[in-house]
Parts: C-alpha cells; sequence; structure tokens
C-alpha cells in the first residue's frame, strides 16, 4: 500500500522594499550597539539580500527566498542599481564621461554606467544629521546607474574622477523602487512583481 505524499511547508516568498536611514547596519545584529535592520523590520525570516553601506541611504531589499535573493544581489542577473549621489564639485563633462565609458579602479575597470547630471536640489528628504555645508564649493547631485555589485564602488568611481560623494542614496533596485518610502519605512513588494523576478531567472 502506498504512502501518500507528505505535505511540506514551504513559506510563500516574502520581498520586502525598505528605505534604510543613513548610519543603520545592513544586517539584523550588532556587537557594538549601532542601529541595525531589526530596530525597523519586525519580520524574523527575512533577510537583506545584497548590502548598503553603513553611511549609505535608501532602498534595501529583504527576502525569505534564496532565488530571489540571488536574482537581486548577484551581478550576472544584471538588475541595474540607481542611486543619488551628492558629490563634491561640480562635475565636466569629460568626469561624467569617464564614469559612463568605465574608470579604472583598485579591482579592475568598471563597467559603463549611466550618469545624468541633477544640480543641486533633487526632491529627496533632508539627511540627518545634514551635509557639512561648505560655502565655496558647491554640492552637485547626480543619478547614476551601474550594474556591478563592487564594494563602495560608487563611492570609488565618483572619488576616481575627482569628486568624492558626500551622499549617496540608492532609489532602484531593477524594477524595484523607493517610490514613496521615507526613511525607516517598509513595505511589501506585490506578489506580481515577485513572479516577475522570479520568472526571469537564469
Amino acid at each position: 500500500m502506498k504512502r501518500p505524499p507528505q505535505k511540506t511547508n514551504h513559506p510563500r516568498p516574502a520581498l520586502i522594499l525598505f528605505n534604510k536611514p543613513y548610519q543603520v547596519l545592513c544586517q539584523f545584529t550588532d556587537t557594538d550597539g549601532r542601529k541595525t535592520l531589526a530596530d525597523y523590520i519586525p519580520i524574523s525570516s527575512v533577510y537583506a539580500a545584497g548590502r548598503l553601506d553603513y553611511d549609505s541611504e535608501g532602498l534595501v531589499a529583504l527576502t525569505n527566498s534564496g532565488p530571489l535573493t540571488h536574482i537581486i544581489s548577484n551581478p550576472s542577473h544584471k538588475l541595474p542599481k540607481t542611486y543619488l549621489v551628492q558629490v563634491e564639485g561640480t562635475p565636466s563633462e569629460p568626469a561624467l564621461e569617464k564614469l559612463r565609458k568605465g574608470v579604472l579602479l583598485n579591482d579592475g575597470i568598471t563597467k559603463p554606467a549611466k550618469v545624468e547630471l541633477i544640480g543641486e536640489n533633487p526632491a529627496i528628504w533632508p539627511r540627518v544629521p545634514p551635509i557639512r555645508y561648505r560655502k565655496n564649493i558647491p554640492a552637485i547631485w547626480l543619478k547614476l546607474t551601474i550594474t556591478e555589485g563592487r564594494n563602495r564602488q560608487v563611492r570609488r568611481m565618483c572619488a576616481s574622477v575627482g569628486h568624492p560623494a558626500l551622499r549617496l542614496v540608492r532609489v532602484k533596485i531593477g524594477p524595484l523602487a523607493l517610490d514613496e518610502l521615507l526613511p525607516g519605512q517598509w513595505k511589501e513588494a506585490p506578489l506580481a512583481t515577485i513572479q516577475s523576478l522570479l520568472a526571469g531567472r537564469k
């Protein structure tokens, strides 16, 4: 007599979109008492898919799904990541063109990036604490999109063309966007978004 198939509980894939504030660790624990994801996300079964530096802000995706983590964080899927970057000084067109073509870092040449000069006042929340104001040096914003995930890559790219990043905010990862989320806020991505990401898996 055949036994009936045993039921197994496979949790439904969850995908959380979180606007990480400045100086919050992109993990749930810290031995030094710094703020972590646990201070904002009351869900114990999800983990960050990829990292965002302690001193950077913006979109972090968290999931309980291994396949989703791979799709979002692995460079092989080439999900574009878009950042608003406040840099020191006003980049010239040759400097912007270097970023577009790829710049030489200590771990190799970066892949071409999309770069757009925004100006001084994009529609974005004020940082707490604010960037130190310097009267004689403008702080210009760029919109920069990359398809790689090297350590502190955007900051290193901007520094390599002579315009260090003062503030960095990630606003998009592929089809995932911050939209109306303010710092510290989070929401669940729609099921259709999850299904679309999984359908495009290699």
